[in-house]
């Protein structure tokens, strides 16, 4: 077989490829999608903010949780049960006293396990963010074919599909791709508003529409209010340059739409204005900030933008590596960066694109002031994760997709086409990325509860106990999911406990003495305290009950092991308790 009819037979085959309908491209940019974000989903452990969602989500609350108590691991299944027979209120009652979340996320995935029942409840309650998040895609190619054409459609589900940052939000049990997608779609709502005022047909559906999708997104997300200042900031800039064209009647209009979405919203805000000033959000704070403290959000921003795009892996690796992929992701942002710049150039060109790109464009930049403004005037630093920058991803998701694809199809033979394409490599670096999220290499769990249990497990000699002070019911979310993840141990003898540290440590230290527990010695004891503890600052030796003999209930001494403390976060250092023995 000659290379002359290879080369022939492969450009046919790509040429009919690239010319599918549109509707069939979207449907294979969907299934990729889908294939994605179900692959490994449930493999990867369990971390803080989703077992607090898995008890919400479950109709449980922190009462539910044995504590001040040794259990065994067993008892976290019926912890993680759904309770049946619970209403939206009433789960919204306990967000609004327990947690610092708007109740509509929590409520949708109650009725979705009490309707699916699924074997595997870490599945279960992942899947329905999967869900949101393909349904993320289809709305980006709805907006960027409605605000620019169907290619810029497809190319932003793509980008979409494969976005490392989009797979692993998507693949956390969390409230971030409900939101994306209701974004999504109320920016598609505004860009046919901006079309209607442009064009004078005003349509009360589509106004309508984008109240409803603003307050569902405000009932689903606190950040969702940041998206609706920027939403009326962005189009009412637009307005204002349009003023000699603009109707009184639009602007009424936009006024009471805004009115409809602030009437809307006043039943939850005395919640709101509550949860503002809960304490659960001082994370946030810097620990005595210093100059570093005001430069380093800049340049987080920056690696947030990057890993919405490209993310290898860098994390836990050894620097040569870290240092050579870094300089690679540096490189692929500035080539990017580049490329950008040349299609925002053509694509400004086109007079029906420059209104949509203005105006999508516009939004994300009033979000990213909002966060600067959060960041610098009161003091909480929303750069420190970048799964934060999700409120705003669709519209760069948008913008991508509309200056990577050329105005004017270009001309050569379709493989010519393809590798020429910066929208080919910009997927195939979202691939490759989305492979190493899926195989948790990228965006690695907060604490890593898997390592943690598999230290905590290392010697399978010795029955295991653990302990996890808390004060805050996150904490105990935290002792959660190392305990989830030590059910993998379930050969062991494993007793895990909760005990309340909120007066001190030595509240712990005398309620230790006091609880039973049922494991004889000798034992490994591990004991989670708070972040700055070492071996120093924990007792040198404990004493615990043993289990009862007929006559008497003995006590074991615990002594400090210097060889084995560790942190992730919490510190954890190692007791090795042995029986005390009687003098005769």
């Amino acid at each position: 077989m000659s290379s002359r009819f290879i080369s022939h037979f492969i450009s046919r085959g790509l040429s009919r490829l690239l010319g599918f309908r549109p509707s069939l491209g979207l449907a294979i940019i969907l299934f990729l999608g889908l294939a994605l974000r179900l692959w490994h989903l449930d493999s990867k452990p369990l971390w803080l903010d989703e077992v607090l969602t898995a008890l919400f989500t479950m109709g449980r609350s922190y009462q539910d949780v044995p504590l001040d108590q040794f259990f065994p691991l067993s008892a976290l299944d019926r912890v993680f049960t759904v309770q049946p027979g619970l209403s939206c209120p009433e789960i919204t009652h306990r967000l609004a006293t327990e947690s610092v979340h708007p109740p509509l996320f929590f409520c949708l995935v109650y009725g979705w396990l009490d309707w699916l029942q699924p074997e595997n409840w870490v599945w279960g309650i992942r899947m329905l963010p999967v869900l949101f998040g393909v349904a993320g895609v289809a709305a980006i190619y709805r907006l960027n074919r409605i605000a620019f054409s169907r290619r810029s459609g497809l190319a932003a589900a793509g980008l979409m599909a494969v976005s490392p940052f989009a797979v692993y939000l998507s693949q956390e049990a969390r409230h971030y791709t409900l939101p994306m997608l209701l974004i999504t779609l109320s920016l598609t709502a505004l860009v046919q508003m901006q079309q209607d005022i442009l064009h004078q047909k005003p349509r009360v559906a589509i106004w309508l529409s984008w109240i409803v999708l603003n307050l569902i997104g405000l009932y689903t997300h606190y950040f969702c209010l940041l998206a609706w200042i920027a939403q009326v900031a962005a189009l009412s800039g637009w307005m204002v340059r349009q003023v000699q064209s603009l109707r009184l009647r639009d602007g009424l209009t936009w006024l009471a739409a805004n009115f409809g979405v602030a009437i809307g919203y006043l039943p939850w805000l005395p919640t709101l204005m509550n949860h503002f000033s809960r304490p659960e959000t001082d994370w946030l704070i810097p620990y005595k900030p210093d100059w570093l403290d005001r430069v380093e959000p800049l340049y987080r921003t920056l690696v947030g933008w990057t890993l919405m795009v490209i993310a290898l892996p860098v994390e836990e690796q050894p620097e040569p590596l870290v240092i050579g992929l870094g300089v690679l992701m540096l490189g692929f942002m500035i080539w990017l960066g580049w490329q950008l710049a040349r299609g925002w150039r053509d694509r400004w060109q086109q007079a029906d694109s420059r209104s949509g790109l203005v105006l999508i464009a516009s939004f994300t930049g009033w979000i990213v002031l909002q966060f600067f403004a959060i960041i610098y005037l009161l003091d909480k630093d929303l750069t420190v994760v970048p799964r934060y920058h999700f409120i705003y991803y669709p519209a760069v998701c948008a913008l991508l997709g509309a200056c990577l694809v050329p105005v004017q199809p270009s001309s050569g033979a379709p493989i010519q086409k393809l590798v020429r394409s910066p929208l080919t490599w910009v997927l195939l670096a979202g691939v490759i990325s989305s492979f190493c999220v899926v195989n948790g290499l990228v965006f690695q769990k907060s604490y890593f509860p898997d390592r943690v249990a598999a230290q905590l497990a290392f010697d399978s000699s010795q029955p295991l106990a653990v302990v996890m002070t808390y004060r805050s019911p996150q904490e105990v979310a935290l002792g959660l999911s190392f305990a989830l993840e030590l059910q993998k141990y379930e050969e062991r003898a494993i007793r895990f406990a909760f005990l309340d540290r909120s007066s001190g440590y030595q509240q712990a230290w005398d309620a230790l003495k006091q609880i039973p527990q049922p494991l004889m010695p000798p034992l490994n004891l591990w004991i989670f305290a708070s972040p700055g503890m070492r071996t120093k600052d924990y007792p040198q030796r404990l004493t615990l009950l043993a289990p009862p003999t007929e006559e008497t209930r003995p006590r074991m001494r615990c002594l400090v092991d210097p060889d084995r403390f560790d942190r992730v976060g919490f510190p954890y250092q190692l007791f090795r308790c042995q029986p005390i023995k009687r003098q005769n």
